[in-house]
């Protein structure tokens, strides 16, 4: 059973961040625009790019970034399918840790993916 509601995560996350944004806005501007150009379409999707970026947080046990990715996987247009085959490359790259870490991806892609349909 997954023990992160990713949704409420990220809302947590970015409220959280709001007075930080405040305090340090030259830094999260220089974040955002790292984001921005590191995610952006080029030789390689912004897709995939996406899978990867996911990849990294399920590998680094990271539930906020897991959370983000997934929503924005979803946003592209990712498949169920091709989020399973990168796990199962994050798993094999990852072990065991990976492992609970792809558990908390596919319970954020079910509960987003139910909220993005609808």
């Amino acid at each position: 059973m997954s023990t992160f509601d990713h949704v409420g995560l990220i809302h947590n996350i970015n409220e959280s961040l709001a007075t930080f944004r405040k305090a340090q806005p030259e830094a999260m501007r220089g974040f955002a625009q790292l984001a921005q150009a590191s995610m952006a379409e080029g030789a390689i999707s912004a897709k995939h790019k996406e899978l990867i970026a996911l990849a990294i947080g399920v590998s680094q046990h990271c539930a906020g970034c897991i959370g983000f990715h997934v929503k924005a996987l979803l946003k592209l247009g990712a498949t169920r399918t091709e989020l399973e085959e990168m796990l199962a490359v994050s798993v094999y790259m990852g072990g065991g840790p990976s492992l609970m870490y792809a558990a908390e991806a596919l319970k954020a892609w079910d509960t987003m993916a139910e909220v993005h349909v609808a």
